[in-house]
């Protein structure tokens, strides 16, 4: 193919007929032979006289261009020339295809593997093997295949949520031939990266692809200084650029929101940034992930565990300390250990149980008045954490000697225990290591830490189940039982120094923790992760959406820690991982991730991954030519006089083919054009009346509103074809700013990351609602949502969907009026099928009349319908009424998309005319189509 900038031709060899143009002009040029001078008399009769009629003696100069360009353009229309041909990957033998296939590759994952396939289709074509590789995946021998054999492994194939770890692992996996290599990467320095390039260079040619969408990791949030600090790196350092970070959770009805929202603001070079969000203890537990708005990548989200979420813990003191006796108060060492990771509240057990806490701590109380000893049990079952620490009241009280309290977890001996005194019957004692499987295994328990004096515990049968601490001689140290849905927790020495140096280590922190009594601020080191097993209870994708863990095995606290270090990968993915006490996320970007350009050898060719589409250009160039004929035929008649057109109308003509010329090299417009974005006022309320107008709801998401709107398009021209419907030109809206009361029906595609409408947005829905309008909710997800769990767009729906006045709805009756309004349909697919249709649920009254083969459904138009087979993109068709999209495959494929038409001229007849089909006078039509 010869190649003139964007510009390519299939036969360039016609081209060389250009040549012949200027011989052309000079052939058009020639003028015959001069007259023979012969006197005659009588010709003075004819001196004065005009001719009205008069021939020029040669071809005008315009005219001589007119036809050239035809010429030309006819020349260059049998040269086949194509816009934009797609590039070819030249070279022979083998070839390698190489993508990364890690978390940044998510963004533009689709034309990553378009470009792939194209650039395999293509070595088949040639006849070259090829070999595909994904380098987040484990190395092995790489066999090269026939181009056929790798073409439906590339319709499959998915990103990793992790980064290629190995990759100097794979050059030992290489083979000893030479080889051409096209290496679809995505810029991050990542470690081996240079030394695979260099192999992959020493074996042919590199062509290395990267894309120039930018690269943006959010690091997990840190809590400081009672704020969240969220950070952004890029991985490009260009101009000053914006990031809104979003905190989402669910709200007091479980429904996922928005909860906070962050500007992060980029200097112009600067590689990271950061952003502070200030928010209240309740609305700050609720953040369950923080993510970058509009991008979807597992790099952009990060999951927040038990470190951002911030406990309120009460402290119950049987009295305040001595003055100047300080640290010798019960609360002193608990305050300093919590503090800093906890909100406290202090004061008597009634008050502080009227601020819902987390877990509430008593020192050394010993008698509970009645009100307050069943408000605390009645909290505890609830799902509270009671937490007591001995003392001397509680030594010499009888709380739990005869029988067992509610509120502790073993019976007591009258009085306590002290050892390594004078009266004493031995020395003080250490800690026994922690038993396996209780919640303080792993934990490392340092030498130092010494008791001296404690209270014991009856020797009941169930005291050993219920220790999970104990001394050198298995004495218990911590007792525990459950208690409802709580426990009930009991040190058996003092939360002060008084009885034990315990309260002294780093170990008592430790162990609070352990408890789930606090959560430290900062990531949790190995020793805080091993000797656990880690469940993964939810898991990210590449794309940051979540899914559901599924069988997969608990994983070691050491691996989990390696984890921590490396970064995810195959055995530990991105996701929240679940241990006896606590919740960390694992995030695929950590703290101390950095962003680095990757750097390629001299010889390598690095390009760039969009890749404008390619467009034949032998139709217009062809039009083009015949209407530069046709112009030439009625120029050569104006020229002529033959028009009976005056001379001062023939001398305009070279300015009317001037301008012709100029819009015929234009490019073509469109058969129908598509619908320009509405205005606000007038203009906006004219072009949403003038005829039945068919609305979508704009996203923000360009691509999901192009579909939307030439969905609507194609459907309007089903209407057009099919019904007595004639739809205009379809619309766009923005729910708020936009009036909803001129449109009787709006398309809705529900997008991941759509914003929650404002309260003004949802009076205007409701109104729409409940004036006759009908929404089409369309979360685009039934082929994701098929295999169980919510999908991202499922939850945005019931977020978007809980401000709505949205009646009881059920899955679609067979004998619902949407399967007979204007087609008789059993299933409603889109561009997939099998999702559930929801609508308005039917009256519990609701029965068949005497005669009537159908049940009285909803006797006006259902408001919502709520579905995700992605029905805007099987009726999208461009502007020559050709489907943009592919629908399934074959004739099945067909079939399909015809029935998503009829699915949408159901509805719209639905829509505008209500259940009349489910009227009497319908019922023999119905039947005799029924077969019945």
């Amino acid at each position: 193919m010869f190649m003139l900038g964007p510009l390519g031709f299939l036969t360039p060899w016609l081209l060389w007929a250009l040549v012949i143009l200027p011989v052309l002009w000079l052939l058009l040029r020639a003028v015959p032979p001069a007259p023979v001078r012969r006197r005659f008399p009588g010709v003075a009769l004819l001196l004065g006289l005009k001719d009205e009629d008069s021939e020029t003696d040669k071809t005008p100069w315009w005219l001589l261009a007119l036809r050239m360009a035809a010429v030309a353009a006819l020349i260059f229309a049998f040269a086949g020339p194509i816009l934009n041909p797609e590039p070819k990957q030249e070279g022979r033998g083998p070839l390698l295809v190489a993508l990364d296939g890690g978390w940044a590759d998510a963004r533009d994952w689709p034309r990553r593997v378009e470009r792939a396939a194209q650039v395999v289709e293509e070595a088949g074509r040639d006849g070259r093997p090829v070999a595909l590789l994904r380098l987040t995946e484990d190395p092995q021998d790489v066999v090269f295949q026939t181009a056929d054999a790798l073409a439906g492994r590339l319709s499959v194939m998915e990103p990793s949520p992790w980064a290629p770890a190995r990759l100097a692992d794979w050059a030992e996996k290489l083979p000893a031939e030479a080889f051409d290599t096209l290496w679809l990467s995505d810029g991050i320095a990542h470690d081996g990266r240079e030394a695979l390039a260099a192999v992959f260079a020493d074996k042919g040619a590199l062509t290395v692809v990267e894309s120039p969408a930018p690269v943006l990791a959010l690091h997990p949030a840190v809590f400081e200084s009672g704020r969240i600090r969220v950070a952004v790196s890029r991985l490009h350092r260009g101009a000053e650029a914006e990031v809104e970070v979003l905190g989402r959770g669910p709200d007091p009805a479980g429904i996922e929101r928005e909860l906070a929202r962050a500007t992060v603001t980029f200097a112009p070079g600067e590689a990271r940034a950061e952003a502070v969000m200030d928010l209240p203890p309740e609305l700050r537990n609720r953040v369950t992930r923080f993510e970058i708005a509009g991008l979807r990548s597992v790099g952009a989200v990060s999951l927040t565990d038990d470190s951002l979420k911030r406990r309120k813990v009460a402290l119950v003191a049987a009295g305040p300390a001595d003055e100047g006796l300080q640290l010798l108060s019960p609360l002193h060492y608990l305050r300093q250990a919590l503090e800093p990771v906890a909100d406290l509240v202090e004061g008597p057990v009634a008050d502080v149980l009227a601020a819902s806490p987390d877990a509430v701590i008593l020192a050394d109380v010993a008698r509970l008045g009645e009100a307050e000893h069943a408000a605390l049990t009645e909290w505890v079952e609830a799902g509270g954490l009671l937490l007591r620490f001995a003392g001397r009241r509680l030594a010499a009280s009888e709380i739990g000697l005869y029988d067992e309290d509610p509120l502790l977890p073993v019976r007591l001996r009258e009085g306590g225990r002290q050892v390594g005194g004078a009266m004493s019957w031995g020395e003080p004692k250490g800690l026994a290591p922690f038993p396996e499987g209780g919640p303080f295994f792993g934990l490392a328990v340092p030498g130092d830490v010494e008791v001296r004096q404690q209270v014991l515990a009856q020797p009941d049968p169930e005291l050993s189940a219920r220790t999970i601490a104990a001394l050198e001689d298995g004495t218990p140290l911590v007792t525990r039982k459950a208690l409802g849905e709580g426990s009930v927790v009991l040190v058996h020495v003092t939360a002060n120094a008084e009885w034990s140096n315990l309260p002294l280590s780093g170990l008592f922190v430790q162990m609070l923790e352990r408890l789930a009594v606090s959560t430290r601020a900062a990531r949790p080191g190995a020793a805080d992760l091993a000797g656990q097993t880690w469940v993964p209870e939810v898991l990210l994708d590449a794309w940051g959406a979540e899914r559901d863990a599924g069988g997969m095995a608990g994983v070691a606290g050491e691996a989990l820690a390696e984890a921590f270090e490396a970064g995810p990968g195959p055995a530990q993915p991105p996701g929240l991982y679940a241990g006896q006490d606590r919740r960390v996320a694992l995030n695929v970007i950590g703290a101390a991730t950095t962003l680095s350009p990757a750097e390629w050898p001299s010889g390598a060719t690095v390009e760039g991954l969009a890749v404008a589409p390619e467009r034949s250009l032998v139709g217009p160039v062809l039009v083009l030519g015949a209407a530069l004929l046709l112009l030439d035929i009625l120029a050569a008649l104006l020229v002529a006089g033959r028009l009976g057109l005056r001379r001062g109308v023939a001398m305009l003509a070279p300015v009317a083919i001037a301008a012709a010329l100029a819009g015929g090299l234009a490019a073509p417009a469109p058969a129908q054009e598509a619908p320009q974005p509405q205005s606000a006022g007038d203009e906006f309320g004219i072009r949403a009346t003038e005829g039945v107008v068919l609305a979508f709801v704009r996203t923000g998401d360009a691509q999901v509103d192009e579909i939307s709107e030439y969905g609507l398009l194609g459907l309007g021209d089903m209407l057009w074809a099919r019904t007595a419907v004639e739809p205009v030109m379809p619309l766009g809206v923005d729910i708020e700013a936009d009036e909803l009361a001129f449109f009787p029906f709006l398309y809705w595609p529900v997008t991941a990351d759509a914003a929650t409408p404002s309260a003004a947005a949802y009076a205007k829905l409701n109104q729409f609602l409940r004036t006759g309008g009908m929404i089409l909710f369309d979360t685009r997800d039934s082929d994701r949502a098929a295999f169980g769990g919510q999908t991202p767009e499922g939850a945005a729906l019931q977020r978007i969907a809980a401000g709505l006045d949205i009646p009881p709805l059920s899955p679609i009756p067979a004998d619902h009026v949407l399967t007979r309004t204007f087609y008789l349909l059993q299933e409603f697919p889109g561009r997939q099928n099998g999702g559930t249709i929801w609508v308005e649920a039917a009256p519990e009254e609701a029965e068949a009349e005497e005669g009537m083969p159908f049940r009285t459904l909803n006797d006006g138009v259902t408001p919502v319908v709520i579905g995700g087979n992605d029905w805007a993109s099987a009726w999208a068709t461009d502007d020559n009424g050709v489907p943009m999209l592919p629908v399934g495959r074959g004739a099945a494929g067909d079939r399909q998309r015809e029935i998503a038409w009829r699915f949408g001229v159901n509805l719209i007849m639905h829509v505008l005319t209500g259940n009349y089909k489910s009227d009497q006078v319908h019922v023999p039509a119905l039947l005799e189509r029924l077969g019945q």
